[in-house]
């Protein structure tokens, strides 16, 4: 971290909330031209990525030592020499990318289909670099490149249409149908030339866009997750208490497991208990891949499935029983534990001034980031309890800018989707170490605008309402401060 503020604070607002729409979209925009008083959002923060690792060749091969140099700036700084090796190992394996059969191209991992929103896990983790975020165009770290989704829809002979919501220059996004809450996956296998057979057609979102049915998502990015994971839920529930305030209206709260009743901390509504569920979940619904945490094929909202169900045995993703490679840890494991190892033994981002930006200015924003309330949700530190993991990984303050409970954030960021005890109107506080890198905001990916996003925290109802009133009665100076201590993040 820069040399800020070395206190821990506690504030509101949420970037990464909002509903979809086009409708809500222009409402925001006017606001924030309204009550922005001259604060400009630089952009991207240039410049060598703050967290993750490069991209490996492919077809990815996690027993190449250069490989292994590579995945290594993604793992935490000080793991023992067994730990190191396990977490580069799976940092290469989530940069794996599947087909149904395992045989197209450099595309050798199994299982894809029948339905899929990516073909990898880093197609939508590689901002700025593999862990993180969705990449588009404007990527300073990767000028021009565009969004993946828009190629998986005809790559290997496959038929889809590609939906109107995505775009070369566009966020990567999946659709839930607020009808069901479930993801509707874009994308099938019909007419791939490695799923002879499948007839499947895609959802109808022409229809359910028409009917004001549909809520975009947007990735998330992942490295330092192995921290947040490991903070003890003591500190959390504690951390709400105190961060509540009746005169700013704030009084989020923790989503939790009904299973057992503890506090669930990943996903934009925190519906996920841990990165192991995250990574199999994401593996069953964006990449239609079974494996030992959701055995099952989905149809993902596609008809006409017959033929197109079982190419693989199943679970498609499972542990090597007879050994791998040079029999690791990581060769032996399943993809899914591998892509948790990834996870859960990286680094965070490293905080880094933006071009022309001085620490005094960034030290201003932060004050007033926490002057005003933003602090109240954005908490700025927590500390790891001991790990099993590694001893590097115990008792690590770290920085997250996030309380990791839901708030209510208004009518106008309601997106109809309820998951666990998150409702329609609550998400989860976004975690904003990163951000300074990241390419869109809000839940469904809108807008590149930080100050857009600021003013999209604001509607009836919403808990960070006061808040913004406050963000928007600062100074231009003041405001510009702001945004610029983000980008630093």
């Amino acid at each position: 971290m820069l040399a800020v503020a070395a206190v821990i604070v506690s504030g509101t607002g949420c970037i990464g909330t909002a509903a979809s729409g086009d409708d809500s979209e222009a409402t925001i925009t006017e606001q924030a031209a309204v009550t922005n008083k001259g604060a400009t959002d630089p952009g991207p923060r240039p410049g060598a990525s703050g967290a993750g690792a490069p991209a490996t060749p492919q077809p990815v091969d996690p027993d190449n030592p250069a490989n292994l140099s590579a995945a290594a700036v993604a793992c935490f700084p000080g793991l023992s020499p067994t730990m190191l090796r396990v977490c580069e190992k799976a940092v290469v394996r989530f940069q794996e990318v599947d087909s149904v059969l395992g045989t197209f191209g450099t595309e050798t991992g199994v299982g894809l289909g029948p339905t899929f929103n990516a073909n990898g896990c880093a197609a939508c983790h590689s901002q700025p670099n593999v862990l993180g975020a969705g990449v588009a165009p404007s990527s300073p770290q990767f000028p021009g490149t565009p969004n993946p989704q828009v190629a998986l829809a005809t790559l290997a002979g496959a038929r889809n249409i590609l939906p109107s919501f995505i775009t070369a220059s566009g966020p990567i996004r999946e659709a839930r149908f607020k009808s069901d809450g479930g993801v509707h996956d874009l994308f099938t296998i019909a007419n791939r030339s490695d799923a002879t057979g499948c007839n499947a057609t895609q959802p109808n979102f022409v229809a359910a866009l028409a009917a004001n049915n549909v809520s975009f998502r947007i990735p998330i990015s992942t490295f330092g997750d192995g921290l947040v994971e490991n903070i003890p839920e003591m500190a959390l529930e504690s951390n709400v208490t105190q961060s509540a305030s009746a005169s700013l209206g704030i009084a989020g709260t923790l989503n939790r497991s009904g299973n057992d009743g503890t506090v669930t901390r990943f996903g934009w509504k925190a519906q996920n208990k841990s990165l192991t569920i995250f990574a199999m979940e994401a593996y069953n619904v964006e990449q239609g891949i079974s494996n030992a945490g959701f055995p099952d094929e989905r149809e993902g909202g596609a008809s006409n499935l017959q033929g197109c169900m079982a190419f693989n045995p199943t679970p498609e993703d499972n542990f090597a029983f007879g050994g791998d490679g040079d029999n690791s840890v990581s060769d032996t494991t399943s993809d899914v534990i591998n892509f948790a190892f990834a996870m859960q033994l990286s680094k965070p981002p490293t905080q880094t001034l933006p071009p022309g930006v001085s620490q005094n200015t960034v030290v201003q924003g932060q004050n007033q980031f926490v002057n005003i309330g933003c602090a109240n949700c954005h908490t700025q530190t927590f500390t790891t309890a001991a790990s099993s993991f590694d001893q590097a990984m115990s008792n690590v303050a770290f920085h997250p800018f996030s309380d990791y409970a839901v708030h209510n954030m208004g009518t106008g960021l309601a997106d109809g989707i309820s998951q666990g005890n998150a409702g329609p109107q609550q998400f989860r506080t976004a975690p904003l170490w990163g951000v300074g890198q990241r390419l869109f905001f809000l839940h469904d990916g809108r807008t590149s605008d930080l100050t857009v996003a600021i003013a999209a925290h604001a509607s009836t109802g919403s808990e960070a309402n006061a808040v913004i009133t406050k963000f928007n009665n600062l100074s231009e100076s003041d405001q510009q401060a702001v945004v610029d201590f983000l980008r630093s993040l």
